[in-house]
């Protein structure tokens, strides 16, 4: 072939959709300036990751971290729903393990929260994150504590995991 029609270069290939397989609007495109600072937590994008900070960055840029945005938008990254009769006789000591391995979570990575806990129907705790591995951990911390039936769901559009845990007696 010669001439425009054999020139695959100039021509480009007519078969390629390049399509993004998960899009998840609180990763940023690109990173912040540094230093960058949340206006409502006051974690810091240094070094290339948010973290707390001692340090006072008087001359730092502002823009709300994807944690803070998940909280303002209400749009968890996973979600953890807890059930079963096990979880009324022993909700307090659960709801102590969410929080112990939240805390944990939140003074390495300030972008992995917890969102909220909710009362759900029948029983069932709902407990949201910020971020779906935080989900995920805190479930198989529970499983590995109270054993159990733990299942997690990814759901690959949404960016979200959904993690049940049920356990009878």
């Amino acid at each position: 072939m010669s001439g425009k029609d054999g020139d695959v270069a100039r021509r480009g290939r007519g078969d390629r959709l390049i399509k993004e397989e998960i899009h998840d609007p609180y990763v940023a495109r690109s990173k912040p300036r540094e230093p960058t600072i949340c206006p409502e937590c006051r974690a810091v994008f240094r070094k290339g990751r948010w973290q707390w900070s001692e340090e006072s960055d008087g001359d730092a840029h502002e823009m709300m971290c994807p944690a803070c945005e998940r909280i303002r938008d209400d749009m968890p990254g996973g979600i953890l729903t807890l059930s079963g009769t096990f979880l009324a006789k022993h909700r307090d000591e659960i709801l102590k393990l969410i929080f112990n391995k939240v805390e944990e979570e939140k003074g390495l990575h300030p972008i992995n929260r917890l969102m909220g806990i909710e009362d759900g129907r029948s029983g069932e705790l709902v407990v949201k994150f910020t971020d779906l591995h935080l989900a995920r951990s805190t479930g198989e911390a529970i499983e590995r504590a109270y054993d159990g039936d733990l299942d997690i769901q990814y759901t690959k559009e949404s960016n979200l995991v959904r993690v049940y845990w049920k356990r009878s007696t």
